[in-house]
């Protein structure tokens, strides 16, 4: 993973080196701050000759270079724009953060100072957010690309100049930015190097952790333990799939216990029901789910939150081999459900049933959540701005919802009732794969993997298919995979511990 390593508190009077880079803020519309003053006076009013001529206006996410020949701190003053005052909240904290240590990027700068931007309308907690943005918005991936003798390899540390006590918010906001770059670095692997055994291997790593335990089921498993669902999926392919169970145990026996489920989805061609050519490629991101789950492990083996943790990822992939299965088939689940294939390419909830069930008949949870690239519905009702939120339980939903507002890791709940639930009965089978055609497709996904949540389990599914990768949203997510549903649960972990 490629982003900044180290960020660093001193208070302006300890402020002592002098650094290649300073990054300030400015509001629009409001007078220069003091430094900024300072800075206008000493360039002889070169700032006020960019502002009455529009050129830096304080626009959010703007930004002004100016260099300063001869300062005993700096050599250049990067003034990043932080939109109207009364408008500033923690995201475009975020975002702004992202847009300064992306510029600093591009000038090849490897160590940086900062003052806390927006401090004058924001609390000392909320450097967390500041911090997310410094680590997720210089995050690149260039491990398949040939390096050139003049190759940057990003900027290694950012020191934010603050007399604020917020060591411990930054802190905490390093570490959720990590988990947010451990999940996009994990999909933006191509597939066949990302496979069930690398993600295994992942999880392998991750459970060296103390209170961490770990099971991994592979084929020969799937008939003995009846997960009908991962075995029928993978059979269309040579590549061995995994069931990756993480147990942490960080809260002792009277801490709350959250379960999570991810889609590994490895390689996705739609199976014998095969996509279109086009974007295909993009199916590598079809794990994206199960990259999210690791992504929280990762994080969660650093900070041992007061609380215990059941983490399961169903891995595979999709594929049209000579043993696949077919539409037609009946394939049963872990929990003893049979379930009538209609379409191969509705394969993601096929692992997760035997993934949901394998947990709640086999764990005691307070919440269950599973995240998953599951439908393109969720893209035509929601765009790429919100994950779609099914659940059994309006508490704990409004509970994630908050957590999601918080975050700006954001999600929107979608009806589900016994209606939509008809729309799944298999004729021969207790369920089908795929609700009526062209209607409610997310809906018809939730129902369907309701059936597989034992009753009394408190769950909430999330499809992430429209937020787990974009292409240019904000500043903190460029183009590729998110870390979509990361920075939800940890949020999540953080109220619950």
């Amino acid at each position: 993973m490629e982003f900044v390593k180290k960020l660093e508190i001193v208070s302006r009077a300890e402020a002592k080196e002098h650094y290649a880079l300073l990054i300030r803020g400015q509001f629009e519309g409001e007078d220069w701050s003091a430094e900024l003053a300072a800075l206008n006076t000493e360039i002889h009013g070169a700032l006020d000759l960019a502002k009455s001529n529009g050129e830096f206006v304080g626009k959010l996410n703007s930004k002004m270079i100016h260099y300063t020949p001869g300062n005993d701190f700096t050599d250049r003053v990067l003034i990043v724009g932080l939109g109207k005052k009364e408008e500033f909240n923690t995201d475009k904290l975020r975002q702004v953060a992202a847009t300064a240590i992306r510029a600093a990027h591009d000038l090849k700068i490897q160590h940086v100072a900062s003052e806390f931007l927006g401090r004058s309308v924001i609390n000392s907690e909320d450097a967390q957010y500041l911090a997310e943005g410094f680590v997720m918005g210089s995050y690149h991936f260039s491990q398949y690309q040939t390096k050139k003798d003049d190759h940057f390899e990003g900027v290694e540390s950012v020191t934010i100049i603050s007399n604020a006590e917020i060591s411990d918010a930054v802190a905490y906001g390093y570490a959720v930015g990590e988990a947010v770059n451990f999940a996009r670095d994990l999909g933006n692997h191509p597939g066949n190097v990302a496979t069930p055994t690398f993600l295994a291997n992942a999880a392998e790593k991750i459970a060296d952790a103390k209170n961490f335990k770990i099971t991994v089921f592979d084929r020969g498993d799937f008939k003995k333990l009846g997960m009908g669902g991962i075995a029928g999926v993978s059979a269309g392919s040579d590549e061995e799939p995994k069931f990756i169970i993480l147990e942490y145990s960080g809260g002792g026996t009277h801490a709350r216990t959250l379960g999570l489920v991810g889609k590994g989805l490895t390689f996705d061609s739609g199976g014998i029901s095969i996509k279109p050519a086009s974007k295909m490629d993009e199916m590598k991101f079809d794990m994206l789910g199960g990259a999210a789950v690791l992504g929280i492990m990762h994080t969660v083996a650093k900070l041992q939150p007061n609380i215990n943790i059941i983490a399961v990822v169903p891995s595979t992939e999709n594929l049209s081999g000579g043993r696949a299965y077919k539409p037609g088939d009946i394939l049963k689940a872990y929990n003893g459900k049979t379930i009538e294939v209609l379409n191969t390419d509705a394969e993601g909830r096929l692992i997760l049933a035997d993934g949901l069930a394998y947990l709640t008949e086999n764990y005691k949870v307070d919440g269950l959540v599973d995240f998953a690239t599951l439908t393109g519905a969720v893209v035509v009702a929601l765009g790429h701005y919100y994950s779609g939120l099914i659940t059994n339980n309006q508490k704990f939903a409004d509970e994630l919802v908050a957590c999601g507002q918080e975050s700006f890791d954001r999600i929107w709940q979608l009806p589900l009732d016994d209606d939509y639930s008809k729309d799944i009965k298999s004729k021969i089978a207790d369920v089908s794969n795929i609700g009526k055609p062209g209607e409610a497709g997310t809906i018809a996904a939730g129902a369907f993997l309701q059936e597989f949540v034992k009753e009394g389990i408190n769950w909430c599914h999330v499809d992430i298919a429209g937020t787990g990768w974009v292409s240019g949203w904000k500043s903190y997510l460029p183009d590729g995979p998110t870390g979509a549903g990361v920075r939800l649960i940890l949020e999540l972990i953080k109220r619950w511990s």
